[in-house]
């Protein structure tokens, strides 16, 4: 076919096999150069043309011939300088960078607009379920106030591991990255960050307001028991590391990561594993939940094509390329601090099993206006200590921190895990 579209990959990762392999089968494209940081390594990839790799990704943004280029690298440097480089060379942009968008989306989306490119980046939140586009499209028409996700596989397969059988955090984390479903350097993952890149863009999309990452707040697994796993079953809750997102009354936006007790008649307790999922709230269409495998060569090859070939489709049939998919946010939100949110809490303490203790604990949240769903005080351990969990009502973050200190500092008592219960 005469007019082939010529795309230029930066990156031939797990990711960037996954796209060269699957854009082999569209007569309209060819990849025309492709960026690798080590050229002399074997690839078990067919049809793949020696001659178009480079290990200068300067080859790729530079070339006349490539309008649209695909960054598959991830990280800030020197991902960012080549975007902007391709951008001012006329090119077009499909990204998976989830940091780059969260960390510098707005200076991004500006610098493409004022060239009038397009960046497209359906890969970057959810691997291969489609969120973005849906969002910008078929759900255009709501008002969407509320998203309760799973975004992060490595951390899912961790917990879901930990659950079925009943093993320690560290144990299943050895596990994973014997699978290669955990990094080596596991932190990105385990302490949340992943995720907060992903709900901080998102939730810009979302609510058309742009989330500050800087705002976001997070908190990882590292500090899950077996014990709080066992418990949460006993209550009718799983425990996920949720992606929340979610539009007050006051149009102020609380945005977070960290684990919650699901309960198990919601969607998100039954996701487990390596998938994702993505539940969002709106007027008119109620509740939405999306779900599929957030990560993994080929899913998230299949979101990086869709944006290739939704560009291509384009190009040479307007001067201003697919306007509903740029981006139009000029407005911060007004977000809240962590301190102002309401929650319902589950609370494991380790206390001396004396006279008494049960009374203070409930006169602590009491005093601190905190009313208590219940109280389970478990088998006394062989050094008089007994286990005592709490699950409490709506109250307010600052008011439980206060209680966690009480608890702590009382010498009979010491809080295990502190983790919120959803709604």
């Amino acid at each position: 076919m005469e007019n082939k579209i010529k795309i230029g990959l930066i990156g031939l990762g797990t990711v960037g096999s996954g796209v060269f392999k699957t854009l082999q089968n569209f007569d309209n494209i060819e990849v025309a150069k492709i960026a690798v940081r080590n050229k002399n390594k074997k690839r078990n990839i067919e049809n793949l043309d020696e001659s178009i790799i480079t290990d200068n990704p300067y080859d790729v943004v530079n070339d006349p011939e490539i309008q649209i280029v695909a960054e598959l690298i991830g990280g800030i440097e020197p991902a960012f300088d080549l975007i902007k480089a391709a951008i001012k060379n006329d090119k077009h942009i499909v990204t998976a960078n989830k940091e780059l968008l969260a960390k510098h989306g707005e200076e991004l989306f500006k610098f493409a607009e004022e060239h009038n490119k397009v960046v497209l980046y359906e890969a970057a939140i959810a691997g291969g379920i489609p969120l973005i586009m849906p969002i910008k499209t078929i759900l255009a028409g709501n008002k969407i106030n509320k998203i309760k996700a799973i975004l992060n596989g490595t951390t899912n397969y961790i917990l879901t591991k930990m659950d079925v059988q009943n093993a320690s955090y560290s144990d299943v984390l050895k596990e994973a990255q014997e699978l290669g479903y955990a990094e080596a350097d596991p932190t990105g993952d385990v302490e949340g960050f992943d995720a907060a890149y992903k709900i901080t863009t998102l939730a810009t999309i979302a609510f058309g307001k742009r989330i500050k990452i800087d705002n976001v707040y997070r908190e990882g697994i590292t500090k899950i028991s077996p014990d709080d796993m066992k418990a949460a079953n006993e209550l009718g809750y799983k425990i996920k590391l949720i992606a929340s997102a979610e539009l007050n009354k006051d149009g102020r936006a609380d945005v977070r990561v960290h684990p919650m007790l699901v309960p198990q008649s919601k969607t998100l307790a039954h996701i487990d594993y390596v998938t994702n999922a993505v539940s969002l709230s709106g007027h008119p269409v109620g509740d939405v939940t999306l779900s599929g495998p957030g990560a993994g060569e080929f899913p998230t090859a299949s979101s990086v094509v869709g944006d290739i070939l939704a560009i291509a489709s384009e190009i040479g049939k307007t001067d201003y390329l697919l306007p509903m998919m740029r981006c139009h946010h000029h407005e911060n939100a007004q977000m809240m601090n962590i301190s102002e949110t309401e929650n319902k809490y589950y609370i494991s303490i380790t206390a001396q099993n004396s006279m008494g203790v049960i009374g203070r604990i409930g006169k602590a949240c009491e005093d601190n206006n905190i009313s208590l769903a219940s109280i389970v005080q478990k088998e006394v351990a062989g050094d008089n200590a007994a286990k005592i969990t709490v699950i409490t009502e709506l109250c307010k973050e600052k008011d439980m921190q206060k209680v966690i200190e009480i608890f702590n500092n009382d010498s009979a008592t010491n809080v295990d895990s502190l983790i919120r219960v959803q709604i």
